[in-house]
């Protein structure tokens, strides 16, 4: 029996072809992902433990310029450090943002990953952090050196006159040198500026003053005896850890970022396999309905229904095993090709060796054999059951009515609790309604597969009349053809609709969520413009100061962070500027003015109003962000606005409670709206700051709803592989239907049906089959689509299910151009067929 399957797996090459393509495409993608997220988590490991190579200890505190509170190492507590025995050198450390401008004055890099830190040489004249390629370290207040890449993208070299942005105004600094680094941000795509000591530590945090410390140890000195000698003399709020610690506990951080990633790409991969049974079970029926001669004439020479069913599930496994094996090979190039495009996205990689794990293969085969085996188990357990008496006869037995009964009544029964499952999801909204919903769509897709069959001849049925008045003969055979075999047509149509029932319910659920954002923006902003720093830091109030100088500006207000307390609640607060604020905001006030703002009063979110029980004319009693307590009377109530906090205060009280002001945001209203003149007067009172980030209303609109967008284009990407194996699978269906009737399409030839309307009639069978899965996979996405806005509905003002019926049509249109190519081939054998050979053909 073993060489019977190896003999049937040769001689049926050209019809297992597209079954070894969708094993494949699901094996590579498996093993792709796993190589590529264990080889760049084995890089990001190697990079984090090199970093920590020469520290014994590292020491990290809270200090934070914006608060006074906390100490950080003093040069005192360094110098203690640094003459404990076993102690080689202590260098201290402090970072935060530094932008450097190209040569156009745009910001290089990313913002998030565009930093700062300082220079410490030690006793040998050099940071061991850093290797210079060219020139030296920075040890002048008006020198600095940035990183290798930086300094390429800038086109700097040593001696070259270098425009900085921190959190204050621009500044220009001397290039003395050019190095590298393994730091994390430079290999996000970000810049590190090193500036002198003193200069770094006036930038980020106090004169005099290291957030950081690294400990290196002394040869023969061990990082646990330096940890606890080293602890005592460090401040109440400090952490130490030895290097390795540090290391392992950052080596466990990445794992942990990287799992996400691998969990969504493996999800797909699974969506692309479990599509890939369909066309997997497809093509085992067909081929055990084609043998039912040899399979019934094998159980008459004595072979056993469990022989029977070993020869096909060898023959699945040997399919499995050489699409595994092409399909690993792929992997690996996949992984190489999402390292390559990561590069050229900005994202650094370091470098390292490509991982191939023994879980990687193991799975990747494992996948592979056992998906191909599984989805050929019905087919060799059809095959079984054929009685030795099939070998007298060429038909072979149909499904039972019972059968028939049994797969439509447990299809109703998963479609009913699947449904049911989707709509109390969506009534109980929140992540658990999600979650019953995610379970009640398997439910559902699983149960609308199973009724695939029987939905198909209704369907079917209401196009038949226009095929036959558009394309004559050609058209009503295809129809025929489309329902003559209900359980393959199924089969083949169910693939389309779990690609389509993804893609259109993502779509819904992206455009609702664009448009619901697009309004949020619309609805509640006035403002022409909005500044920000690049990096998410809070803004210098010299930002403020010189924005409300600039040319054309008719009103500004910040968005300056700060928070009230109330009866020991805290509430969050944005501080604005009285009277301006109702012109950068659309605020629709309830009860009271917001002009009391002017008069020292707050105004407060309908929301937190009612839910604290306060109205206009209350005063209560707060805690100040500097811990002292005051009155503050509530002038207004106003409707919840998605762009302020649920407290309104003036400005000036809360830079009365605060050591620095919080300025998130600056926006602003000009005289003629947005323009290039009023955007250019903005970017000149900045002093040409590449830090500062100045958007209009549009690009506001694009940095709320950018992410959706982006989100929904990568799921399109990574469903199209699941719709490729769908497409191989209408191509399969119909190679193999030509195949089976070719003895009929031989006697349409015989009496007349020329070569063109074969063709025609091939390829509206395929369009028919495809858009037959279209209309259910659209069907079924757009309620999931609903079902999950609706759970998000609470946490979106103005929520509204929004059905992209343009893109709809698209994705229908695409479902035909489809069959189109898929019956390409298939249509082509059949045309070319001898009539004559094909009639003697049994």
């Amino acid at each position: 029996m073993f060489r019977t399957a190896l003999r049937n797996v040769l001689a049926h090459k050209a019809r297992l072809l597209m079954t070894v393509l969708a094993v494949m495409l699901g094996v590579a993608f498996v093993s792709g992902t796993l190589v590529f997220t264990d080889t760049l988590g084995n890089a990001l490991r190697n990079q984090s433990a090199k970093s920590y190579d020469d520290v014994a200890v590292a020491v990290t505190t809270y200090a934070d310029q914006r608060d006074e509170k906390t100490p950080g190492i003093t040069a005192a507590t360094l110098k203690k450090i640094q003459g404990l025995d076993g102690v080689d050198t202590a260098t201290g450390r402090v970072s935060g943002f530094a932008g450097v401008a190209d040569p156009d004055g745009k910001l290089i890099g990313n913002g998030w990953s565009n930093t700062g830190g300082n220079y410490s040489p030690g006793k040998n004249g050099k940071d061991s952090a850093y290797t210079f390629v060219d020139g030296t370290g920075p040890v002048a207040a008006d020198r600095i050196a940035l990183d290798k890449e930086t300094a390429k993208r800038g086109e700097y070299h040593v001696g070259d006159r270098v425009r900085v942005a921190t959190n204050g105004p621009v500044k220009e600094y001397t290039l003395s040198g050019v190095f590298t680094t393994e730091d994390g941000a430079v290999n996000a795509g970000g810049s590190l500026v090193l500036f002198d000591a003193e200069v770094a530590q006036k930038l980020y945090l106090r004169p005099g003053v290291f957030r950081d410390a690294n400990v290196s140890a002394a040869p023969g000195v061990s990082a646990e005896k330096l940890l606890a000698e080293v602890k005592p003399l460090l401040p109440k709020d400090a952490d130490a850890k030895t290097g390795q610690a540090l290391a392992d506990e950052q080596a466990k951080q990445i794992e942990s970022g990287l799992s996400g990633l691998s969990t969504m790409l493996l999800a797909f991969a699974g969506i692309a396999l479990f599509v890939g049974v369909f066309l997997i079970a497809n093509t085992f029926t067909m081929l055990v309905a084609q043998r039912t001669k040899e399979l019934a004439l094998m159980r008459a020479v004595g072979a056993s229904r469990r022989q029977v069913k070993r020869s096909v599930l060898i023959e699945a496994a040997v399919v499995g095993l050489i699409a595994s094996v092409v399909g690993f090979a792929i992997g690996l190039g996949l992984a190489v090709g999402l390292r390559s495009a990561m590069s050229l996205l900005g994202g650094k990689i370091p470098a390292g060796p490509l991982v191939v794990s023994p879980t990687a293969v193991v799975a990747a085969f494992a996948v592979g054999v056992l998906i191909t085996v599984l989805a050929a188990w019905l087919p060799a357990r059809r095959a079984a059951k054929i009685p030795p008496v099939a070998a007298m006869s060429s038909v072979h037995a149909t499904a039972t009515v019972k059968s028939l009964v049994l797969r439509n009544s447990i299809g109703a029964v998963l479609t009913l609790l699947g449904a049911a499952g989707i709509v109390a999801g969506a009534s109980r909204g929140g992540s658990s309604g999600r979650t019953v919903i995610a379970a009640g769509a398997f439910l559902a897709l699983v149960g609308v597969i199973v009724l695939i069959p029987l939905l198909s001849r209704p369907v079917i049925a209401l196009v038949r009349p226009l095929l036959k008045r558009l394309f004559g003969v050609s058209g009503k055979l295809a129809a025929q053809n489309a329902v003559r075999n209900p359980r393959r047509t199924g089969a083949t149509a169910s693939a389309l609709a779990i690609g389509l029932t993804l893609v259109t319910g993502i779509s819904v659920l992206g455009v609702t969520l664009g448009q619901a954002v697009d309004r949020m923006t619309t609805d509640n902003v006035k403002a022409d413009y909005m500044v920000t720093m690049a990096s998410g830091d809070p803004l210098d109030k010299s930002a403020l100061a010189a924005l409300e100088k600039a040319d054309g500006v008719s009103a500004v207000s910040p968005q300056q962070a700060t928070s009230l307390r109330v009866k020991d609640e805290y509430h969050s607060a944005s501080a604005v500027t009285p009277g301006e604020v109702q012109k950068i905001f659309a605020i629709t006030t309830l009860s009271g003015s917001l002009d009391s703002l002017g008069k020292g009063e707050i105004a407060v979110a309908e929301k937190t109003a009612k839910s604290n029980g306060w109205k206009t004319g209350d005063t209560l009693r707060v805690k100040f962000d500097d811990d002292k307590n005051g009155e503050l009377k509530v002038g207004a109530v106003f409707e919840d606005n998605e762009f302020l906090s649920s407290v309104l205060m003036p400005k000036n009280i809360a830079d009365q409670h605060g050591s620095l002001a919080d300025i998130r945001e600056v926006w602003l209203k000009m005289d003629g709206g947005a323009t290039k003149a009023n955007e250019q007067a903005l970017v000149d009172a900045l002093g040409n700051n590449p830090a500062m980030s100045i958007m209009d209303r549009q690009d506001i609109r694009d940095m709320f709803g950018g992410s959706v967008n982006l989100a929904m284009n990568i799921m399109y990407g990574l469903l199209a592989m699941a719709l490729i194996i769908a497409v191989l699978g209408v191509v399969n269906t119909l190679a193999m239907s030509v195949f089976e009737r070719q003895q009929e399409i031989g006697m349409l030839r015989a009496i007349g049906l020329d070569r063109r309307r074969v063709k025609r009639m091939i390829r509206l069978e395929a369009v028919v089959i495809s858009l037959f899965g279209a209309v259910v996979g659209v069907a079924l996405g757009m309620f999931l689509g609903w079902a999950i806005g609706h759970t998000l509905s609470s946490d979106i003002p103005d929520y509204a299910l929004v059905i992209p019926w343009d893109r709809i049509a698209v994705f229908l249109v695409l479902a035909g151009i489809v069959g189109v190519l898929a019956a390409l081939w298939p249509a082509r054998s059949a045309a070319k067929l001898n009539m004559l050979t094909a009639i003697k053909t049994e």
